[in-house]
């Protein structure tokens, strides 16, 4: 998890913190469990920023990527303390 996206999200930075996870997804494969958890977290925020329908695309590609790999859903907490080892 980028801590600067971490920092910005505390700091009510929406636009910075989705650019930010953009940045660190791009570093991932596509298609692969860390690029689908910083996918998923893409999405909640955009969705945060009422921007819903990317949003919920977004969700949609990463839950499918996460399910198939019997790992967990992110959620926004996530922004707020992140778990040891998480993207």
């Amino acid at each position: 998890m980028p801590e600067a996206a971490v920092r910005a999200f505390g700091e009510g930075e929406d636009r910075l913190t989705l650019r930010l996870l953009t940045r660190a997804q791009d570093a991932h494969v596509v298609g692969g469990v860390a690029w689908a958890a910083l996918e998923r977290l893409r999405g909640l925020v955009l969705i945060h920023m009422l921007r819903e329908v990317e949003g919920t695309f977004a969700l949609e590609r990463a839950d499918a990527v996460l399910d198939a790999a019997g790992q967990v859903r992110p959620d926004l907490d996530w922004l707020e303390e992140p778990p040891p080892g998480g993207p």
